[in-house]
């Protein structure tokens, strides 16, 4: 007898809707999403970037649907089998070319921690090209975090469930944020070819001790010396902290938008000009602290103050303790929620235990069928921590039938 389909699964505003997105994807539950904006006089319903996220998820799956309501305030989602980059799936030559608009005023990095999570739960590997005159590859004022953070900070981190092969992310066209922080005109590629069955439990208790920090300082159409200048700054300040550091300095060319003009006679005007930095910290046991930052489209910052606000971002991020941060504390949890029907620890601050992006995932999360979270104190030599429990839901890829 066939199963009862499933109960539609009703939620409210805008908030976090990239990631209900992923866990009505995962756990194959359809999601009504109403009240978007309804109050904004100028922009009500979804966003730009909300819309190609959508689109994004469409190019992914198969057999998706996807009813948007004539304001844009409602939105309901069914979602289909995840089958990645695969022969047939509307890709052209095993990649799936995602074009993101001009308006877009979120980093890349909006779109790419949601699709590292689909990924291992895919049918065939992922293998997804960014590109177009909306692609921010730096961090932006929206809190996006740039690709280098994303490389370097969150996919280390699937190395935990048993995910380490034939993954890599390819800045191919760096870009800061352009006028009103809107479009870049960068180019990003996402290679995910490692699926699993199921994700491996992990239990990470113990941070243990710094040692080696590293770093990206890029400029996109501005001078080198920005990028002199944002390397002493931060390394004058975590020096102190640890002789391991090293920033490595990438120059690059601005990207050229589009011409206004489709007679093929200009270039189009150079865009994504900017520079920043992204630094990553690790300690002893593999954890990775992150902090970003990069200028803002308006001007009127200098480098040797994003270098050190930069570097007391990244002690900061340290001195919340635990041994995953606030920025990968979602992608590690849900991956344990979504993994094998066993119980999981991991050791976060209380800082991060209790923000509130986590207090809205474990919300959503419940909503979706998970199981709740146990938290305890942390044991004695790790003051202001928690252990944080997860029992797995046991959400395999259902397109792979063996380990």
């Amino acid at each position: 007898m066939a199963e009862p389909p499933a109960k539609i699964l009703r939620l409210t505003s805008q908030k976090s809707l990239a990631h209900r997105l992923v866990l009505a994807t995962l756990t194959g539950r359809p999601v009504h999403l109403s009240k978007i904006r309804p109050d904004s006089t100028s922009n009500p319903g979804l966003a730009p970037h909300e819309i190609s996220f959508l689109r994004l998820l469409e190019a992914v799956t198969n057999g998706s649907h996807i009813e948007i309501s004539y304001t844009g305030t409602t939105l309901v989602y069914k979602p289909g089998l995840i089958t990645g980059s695969a022969p047939g799936s509307g890709a052209s030559g095993g990649v799936i070319r995602h074009e993101l608009p001009a308006v877009c005023a979120r980093g890349i990095s909006y779109f790419l921690i949601p699709l590292c999570l689909l990924s291992p739960f895919s049918k065939a590997p992922m293998n997804v090209l960014f590109t177009g005159p909306g692609v921010i590859t730096s961090a932006t004022q929206t809190g996006d975090v740039s690709a280098d953070s994303v490389r370097t900070a969150i996919l280390p981190l699937f190395a935990h469930f048993g995910i380490m092969n034939n993954i890599e992310l390819k800045i191919l066209r760096r870009s800061n944020a352009g006028r009103g922080g809107q479009g870049g005109a960068g180019e990003v590629q996402l290679i995910f070819g490692h699926q699993v069955r199921l994700p491996i439990t992990i239990h990470i208790l113990n941070p243990g001790k710094i040692k080696r920090i590293r770093g990206v300082a890029y400029c996109t159409g501005v001078s080198s010396s920005n990028n002199a200048r944002m390397i002493d700054a931060a390394r004058s300040i975590l020096n102190s902290f640890t002789a391991d550091t090293y920033i490595f300095s990438d120059v690059t060319p601005a990207p050229h938008s589009p011409p206004v003009d489709t007679s093929g006679s200009g270039q189009g005007r150079k865009s994504g000009l900017g520079f920043g930095l992204s630094l990553v910290a690790e300690s002893s046991n593999g954890s990775l602290y992150s902090a970003d930052v990069a200028s803002p489209s308006a001007g009127g910052t200098p480098p040797d103050a994003l270098g050190s606000q930069c570097a007391y971002q990244l002690l900061e991020t340290i001195s919340m303790g635990g041994s995953v941060s606030l920025l990968a504390a979602p992608v590690v949890l849900t991956l344990m929620s979504m993994g094998s029907e066993d119980v999981g620890r991991v050791q976060l601050g209380k800082d991060v235990a209790g923000s509130e992006a986590l207090v809205d995932l474990a919300r959503d999360l419940k909503a979706f069928g998970a199981s709740s979270w146990g938290i305890r104190e942390a044991a004695q030599g790790s003051e202001g921590d928690v252990v944080v429990s997860v029992v797995g839901k046991g959400v395999g890829n259902v397109g792979r039938k063996i380990t």
